[in-house]
């Protein structure tokens, strides 16, 4: 193992990181350093208050280009910035030179009490490098042409004209501004000038990843730079935790006091990134980030397509992984109802060697699984063709950044007007996530008429064991997992119902 001494470049300047306690968080070290922009509001990834700048390997060129990527330092343990370039808002500009995300929000209001601000920029600033985003000449030189309300063309309600998604900003929240303000300034923002030099680090590969260990009295933290040195850690320590965007683990240290004695960062590993297009398959190495995964896939999945707007905030999905959202075994995360009924495959590797588990076998009760404590996952495979009718319904109190009451991934192919394959995938009405099999058996071979859906909507209700808690009861999540099927069914008529209707 390396003995290169650890430190990390923030706003251009390299500092050591002498005297890192293992479970320390980057904001917690950032604020020690006296960079107190970043600040801690709700220590779970919720506010976006803590969010700062990473940079990070370019999501289609990832060899020689970087993307500045904005992350939640609450929650990522600082000894994973190791060999790393952070940026906080006090990097970007200053009170007597502001960057242009900062001057933006100034002019239009967008900072009343200042403390998410930090955070909005961050996030703001992240959007403001990402390489695909389009903006018009217009945006840069008459930033008030761009309210879509004024505006003679049609923009997507969550896309500005100049291409900002909105969905950057969805992890971070303000409870002074009502928002709009926070809009205007992010659809005012034009492309980066000339001799902005954040613009100019994207054109070159981002950091190496750091061969890290790290000792201290708190535990102990260690990054692999290979797969087997990985897996010969994990069997010598089979307790360890794998921490790859610790957007799990770092609610369990900041919330409940938890330390892990001993954590192998795994995020960078390269057998665990992999990105593959088979004739029979489509795999997902497990510690791509979902932010990634939906910037590859660019649509050419169009269940997970429904999934990754709904999945927490932009600011989580920039750092969790699929293979962490797994991994934990939880029942009501938002992906593994769709890779269930995808049929997906998990490959789990180890010291001897590698095997391929069904997703619908892996879990085996509450945040329980079939993987070893020797063994990590992979990749996740889904096997192709894909089914022609396919939707994801996420249940829950907001529309963003929330936890499922109900989720449901649908997958059918009905050929001709008959069902020939049904597969649908359940989260947060059992101990663990899982198939509808009887709802499925019940719409197979079966018309795909609204009479059949109503029959299989009755036994949907009637699927997983559901939960009295404080996000549903279990009477109001029974009648949303037969509601979904209806709507399924409404958005997708069968030619006969769809006759019927128009008769009508």
């Amino acid at each position: 193992m390396s003995t290169t001494p650890m430190q990390v470049t923030v706003n251009g300047r390299t500092r050591p990181l002498d005297g890192l306690a293992a479970n320390t968080t980057a904001l917690n070290w950032l604020r020690d350093s006296g960079l107190t922009g970043a600040k801690e509001g709700c220590a779970e990834g919720e506010c976006g208050a803590c969010s700062v700048l990473v940079a990070r390997p370019d999501y289609h060129d990832g060899a020689t280009r970087t993307q500045w990527t904005a992350i939640n330092s609450c929650l990522i343990p600082m000894a994973t910035l190791d060999g790393q370039e952070v940026v906080t808002a006090e990097g970007l500009g200053t009170s007597s030179d502001l960057h242009v995300v900062q001057r933006e929000m100034a002019v239009r209001g967008g900072s009343q009490c200042g403390y998410c601000t930090p955070g909005f920029v961050c996030s703001m600033a992240a959007e403001y490098y990402r390489a695909d985003r389009s903006a018009t000449p217009q945006s840069a030189d008459n930033p008030d042409d761009l309210d879509p309300r004024e505006s003679g063309e049609t923009v997507e309600h969550e896309h500005g004209p100049n291409g900002f998604d909105l969905h950057a900003l969805s992890g971070n929240l303000c409870r002074c501004t009502g928002y709009r303000p926070i809009r205007d300034a992010a659809y005012a923002l034009g492309t980066p000038a000339e001799d902005d030099a954040f613009a100019a680090r994207c054109h070159f590969a981002p950091p190496a990843v750091a061969h890290t260990r790290l000792v201290a009295p708190d535990g102990e933290f260690v990054r692999p730079m290979t797969l087997s040195e990985a897996t010969a850690l994990i069997a010598e320590h089979p307790d360890a935790v794998l921490v790859a965007g610790s957007t799990d683990w770092g609610v369990e240290v900041n919330i409940r006091g938890v330390r892990a004695a001993y954590a192998i960062g795994v995020d960078r590993l390269p057998e665990l990134r992999t990105f593959k297009i088979e004739d029979e398959w489509i795999e997902l190495g497990s510690a791509l980030t979902l932010t990634e995964i939906e910037r590859r896939l660019d649509g050419r999945i169009p269940l997970l397509a429904q999934v990754f707007p709904q999945f927490a905030s932009r600011l989580i999905r920039n750092g969790a992984t699929i293979g962490g959202n797994l991994g934990t075994g939880s029942p009501i995360g938002d992906i593994p109802p769709a890779l269930l009924a995808l049929e997906a495959v998990l490959v789990l590797a180890s010291n001897a060697g590698e095997r391929e588990v069904r997703l619908a076998d892996y879990f085996t009760g509450y945040r329980q699984t079939l993987r070893r404590p020797d063994e990590v996952i992979r990749a996740v495979r889904i096997p192709l063709p894909l089914a022609g009718i396919t939707a994801f319904h996420k249940i829950a109190k907001r529309r963003f950044d929330d936890i499922s009451s109900v989720a449901v991934g649908y997958a059918l192919e009905v050929v001709e007007g008959e069902v020939v394959t049904a597969r649908i995938g359940l989260g947060g009405v059992a101990a663990t996530p899982l198939r509808a099999r009887a709802t499925e058996e019940a719409l197979e071979g079966r018309p795909w008429t609204r009479a059949t859906v109503r029959e299989a909507a009755a036994i949907l209700r009637r699927e997983g064991t559901p939960l009295d808690d404080h996000r549903a009861s279990a009477a109001y999540r029974s009648a949303m997992l037969g509601t979904s099927l209806l709507k399924l069914h409404a958005r997708n008529p069968s030619e006969t119902d769809s006759a019927t209707e128009v008769g009508a």
